[in-house]
């Protein structure tokens, strides 16, 4: 869903440039486009993402650098957002040529420390999903041929600086503070610079386009007693409804400007959150007319929604549709129906509807 942003790129980039605040823009092989990362100017000399690994990633990245009159070796903090491999895939190449500390949620330091196999094994969870909710086994299979083969863009890395909720990162002329938002994946994590009133937000806000809730594999508690042991079979977490409710807390937050993973910076997270609230809102009220003849599975839902999008895109559509039948249940107008095999959605009511998020 495309969106206007507020106020204009060019004046909040200049913003954030007086305050030492640099966008480099790293291209990407996904839809998405370019990836923000952000060096900022300050004690210690810090980056926040770092594109995917590649190497005309990497040459924009020290290019960004030498325009601003730094190296990749020059950089003394290197912060992650969250687990995608286009935020991070540049991660060991920079760590090791600059000796950095790398700071990012605890909870996402035991994913970094085996990258290929962490994303194997979402890969793996992201199939099953995919078997449960009606996507055609030939499809599921060629999509995890492609997750195989994009895992080449991410990279594996040490979390020196493991952080919690409401933990800082203390800076000469400024302190950044970590906030846990999941929703779009497991290990999403913002930083607010409180004086400057500016959040870095990743991929939890975008100006121009909806984030999307993507169903992944819990990671597991850090520090948790049992962590070694067999957790047994994993739950289909409620990503959509998780991340409703990271943005009603990040709603509450006082902040200027958000400067985002992709696209332009915001000006008005307030009225973009309440936006896209209410945007989620209709969106499940249209599935729910859409179980009214009969009950669907969530690929018929996505096909019935996205058409051929639904085909090239499986996962993210199943992943949105599973996010509004979450909402749909919550409220009691939706049943799931789930045979061990195939799960399908059955509206309860001619007259039922969602209440208002």
């Amino acid at each position: 869903m495309t969106e206007p942003a507020s106020g204009t790129e060019d004046e909040s980039l200049a913003l954030a440039e007086r305050a030492g605040v640099h966008r480099i823009a790293v291209p990407t092989p996904f839809l998405v486009g370019r990836v923000n990362c952000y060096l900022i100017e300050d004690e210690p000399l810090t980056l926040i993402d770092t594109g995917p690994n590649s190497g005309k990633s990497l040459d924009v990245l020290a290019q960004g650098l030498a325009e601003r009159g730094r190296r990749i070796e020059d950089l003394e903090l290197i912060v992650i957002t969250h687990q995608h491999m286009d935020h991070l895939g540049l991660l060991e190449v920079v760590a090791r040529r600059s000796g950095a500390e790398v700071a990012a949620l605890g909870l996402l330091a035991p994913y970094l420390e085996s990258f290929r196999n962490s994303a194997a094994a979402d890969d793996e969870f992201a199939q099953g999903v995919m078997h449960r909710h009606g996507v055609p086994a030939e499809l599921v299979t060629a999509l995890g041929l492609v997750g195989e083969a994009y895992r080449a863009f991410g990279s594996s890395g040490e979390v020196t600086r493991r952080l919690r909720e409401g933990d800082t990162l203390e800076l000469r002329d400024r302190t950044l503070r970590a906030f846990h938002r999941p929703g779009h994946s497991p290990s999403d994590t913002i930083f607010l610079d409180e004086q400057q009133r500016m959040l870095f937000a990743g991929d939890h806000l975008l100006a121009n386009i909806s984030s999307n809730p993507i169903v992944s594999k819990p990671l597991p508690r850090w520090g948790a007693e049992d962590a070694g042991a067999d957790p047994g079979p994993v739950e289909r977490p409620p990503a959509l409804l998780n991340y409703m409710d990271s943005m009603r807390a990040t709603r509450e937050m006082e902040a200027e400007l958000v400067l985002t993973g992709h696209g332009e910076p915001i000006t008005d997270h307030v009225a973009l959150i309440d936006r896209r609230l209410r945007m989620h809102q209709r969106r499940a009220e249209k599935m729910l007319r859409m179980l009214a003849g009969r009950p669907l599975n969530a690929y018929e839902l996505a096909l019935q929604m996205w058409g051929n999008v639904a085909v090239t895109q499986a996962f993210l559509t199943i992943s949105e549709v599973l996010g509004h039948m979450d909402m749909l249940i919550r409220d009691g107008v939706v049943h799931e129906l789930d045979d061990g095999e195939l799960s399908r959605f059955q509206a309860l009511g001619a007259g039922a509807r969602p209440t208002s998020p």
